[in-house]
């Protein structure tokens, strides 16, 4: 038996047992014999440090902006609405537009679809609010002073929250979402054709209206479509090293730590990348491409390959990867029997 054999044996058999019983003992063992969750420790901390330190020496954070700008949204379509609300948030919400505004993001560039949205639900709140309470009036009177990178319409305003009855509805059935989820199978032969980065725009433009925390949006899309370094990347994840060659583009969703305060919310850019990874595969579909989901196991050796080559900043962490391109006809879709309605849904469960 190999040294790690012996050390996965006496983690499995003798230690498992007693330290599964209780946190403080899963603490204990993670610190002495298990490294495994030590990056992620890492990344959370380094992320938390990032956003409370960009608040603490008063820089502009484009995620804390999106979420104060969403808590106020989620004010303004309360039925029974108050004339004064989000006294606690709404200052610190109007000093960071106003960063934002006139000295750019971590760019150093203006986020002008960002802060269109924030000056139109910020005037929107104003309109609908109390202007002589004294912390809205104080607000108030910073937002009017600001020198706006956008502008910024008093009437009408767009950018609002609006009724439901306004949505513009589609055309789609239930009949028809079904067929395209089922068409949407992960493919893992691909033709030898150029895939128009239009496209790949199209799908993302799609991923960007699905959920998301706050509006945070802790996630992006990293594309590459260079076959040496599209290779490059291709050839760390395990799972597809038989024909990632194969592959014509491959997409790295690469999560941000720092869109969050507090080691609550480290789960989210899991939960958010899911579904806007989700939204862009069947977008996808529908434009004529086909895609393949890739893994990205927590494996310390692969996350410094992945790091270096993406040249992954601190509080950043790979979610997983995404394969596309135009299926070959010919290649072959595992059939992967789906779980049943009655295995996936517990109706009031006791």
């Amino acid at each position: 038996m190999s040294l790690y054999d012996f050390k996965l044996y006496v983690q499995n058999n003798i230690l498992l047992p007693v330290v599964r019983r209780h946190p403080k003992l899963a603490d204990l063992y993670y610190f002495l014999f298990s490294s495994d969750f030590s990056r992620e420790h890492q990344k959370v901390l380094e992320g938390k440090f990032m956003h409370l330190q960009a608040l603490k020496e008063n820089k502009p954070n484009s995620f804390h902006l999106r979420r104060q700008v969403h808590r106020i949204e989620k004010g303004l379509i309360m039925k029974n609405r108050r004339s004064v609300f989000a006294l606690d948030y709404i200052g610190d919400t109007v000093h960071n537009y106003k960063k934002l505004s006139e000295f750019g993001d971590y760019t150093g560039q203006p986020d002008t679809e960002l802060l269109k949205w924030a000056s139109s639900v910020l005037q929107t709140y104003f309109n609908s609010t109390d202007t002589t309470n004294s912390v809205i009036a104080e607000a108030y009177k910073k937002f009017q002073s600001t020198k706006h990178k956008v502008e910024v319409q008093l009437k009408p305003v767009d950018y609002v929250p609006y009724k439901r009855a306004q949505t513009i509805k589609s055309n789609i059935t239930y009949e028809d979402f079904l067929a395209l989820t089922r068409q949407r199978r992960s493919v893992r032969y691909f033709l030898d054709k150029e895939v128009p980065y239009d496209l790949i725009q199209k799908a993302c433009l799609a991923a960007a209206y699905s959920p998301s925390a706050c509006n945070r949006q802790p996630f992006e899309f990293r594309i590459f479509t260079d076959q040496d370094m599209k290779n490059k990347v291709g050839a760390i994840p395990m799972g597809i090293r038989p024909f990632f060659e194969n592959i014509p583009v491959l997409i790295v969703l690469v999560g941000k730590l720092s869109a969050y305060a507090s080691e609550r919310d480290r789960h989210v850019i899991y939960l958010d990348g899911g579904l806007a990874s989700m939204s862009f595969i069947l977008a996808l579909e529908t434009l004529g491409l086909s895609s393949l989901t890739i893994n990205w196991p927590d494996i310390e050796y692969l996350e410094n390959k992945m790091d270096q080559l993406l040249k992954v900043k601190p509080d950043e962490r790979p979610m997983m990867l995404i394969g596309l391109g135009y299926a070959d006809p010919e290649g072959g879709i595992p059939y992967s029997q789906k779980k049943t309605t009655d295995q996936l849904l517990q109706l009031n469960i006791q």
